[in-house]
């Protein structure tokens, strides 16, 4: 019990680590070896203005250095991924917390890097799919319904999920390839297929349908919406206007994964 409570203490200051990544990968910068700086002033943070949530709310927000209003963004990353980390120990059996929540925090800083850059970062989105594989090898039986069953070489679940990270690539590449045929320009990324990927290796192929049964209809009403406030939506049902689609797949993908394949007039 103990152990899967551990996540909830160390969330977050892996969103503060999470701050880190989402901030310089996309700009290749050092993640790990570059001190904390104020964007502002230059100046060296300190550990005591690097607690997370805990830190920005004493400074009110502020650089103790030069008094520069710091971002939000911080802090709302950190209590983010104590938010995954709560929704984890909630939902799933414990043995799963650790990789559940471990899930929960590289999907957030895929969605955020997607939002903010429109790409999905090699280095976080193709260790999901060898993570989602050992997971499918080693879960016990009874866990998720077959477990284990027969020989190594023909490993029921491996397979189905082997099964599936293969679907969920060559279906989104195909869609892409499709998309830029027709509309003689990208709208669909690899970055997007190697995410669906992922999402097949953990959820296995039965599971796929639901990732894009829960993104496409959300990224639908957020492309509508966003047209409708900024009043450009005949561009966006022309598909002129471009909308990252990572996000909505990384929450499809997680949704999922806590609580299974959406079943459709009973059936699923």
């Amino acid at each position: 019990m103990v152990v899967s409570l551990l996540p909830l203490l160390l969330a977050p200051f892996v969103g503060s680590f999470l701050g880190t990544l989402i901030a310089r990968l996309p700009a290749e910068r050092p993640v790990v070896f570059d001190r904390s700086r104020c964007e502002a002033c230059g100046h060296v943070l300190g550990v005591r203005d690097l607690i997370p949530v805990f830190s920005w709310l004493v400074l009110k927000g502020r650089c103790r250095h030069c008094g520069v209003k710091l971002s939000t963004f911080y802090p709302l990353i950190e209590l983010a991924a104590l938010g995954g980390a709560v929704w984890a120990v909630l939902t799933v059996p414990a043995p799963l917390v650790w990789p559940t929540a471990a899930l929960g925090w590289v999907l957030l800083a895929l969605a955020v890097i997607d939002y903010r850059h429109f790409i999905l970062p090699d280095v976080l989105t193709l260790p999901l799919i060898p993570a989602g594989l050992a997971l499918a090898w080693g879960l016990e039986p009874g866990i998720f319904g077959d477990g284990l069953l027969g020989s190594p070489l023909l490993h029921h679940a491996l397979l189905h999920h082997a099964l599936g990270a293969a679907a969920g690539f060559l279906g989104f590449a195909g869609l892409a390839w499709a998309y830029r045929t027709l509309r003689g320009r990208e709208g669909l990324g690899l970055g997007d297929a190697k995410l669906l990927a992922a999402a097949g290796a953990w959820l296995s192929w039965t599971g796929l349908g639901s990732v894009l049964l829960w993104a496409a209809p959300l990224a639908l009403v957020v492309a509508l919406a966003a047209g409708v406030i900024q009043g450009t939506l005949s561009d966006k049902l022309a598909g002129r206007s471009a909308l990252p689609f990572g996000p909505f797949l990384a929450l499809g993908f997680w949704l999922t994964w806590l609580y299974g394949p959406i079943r459709l007039g009973g059936l699923g």
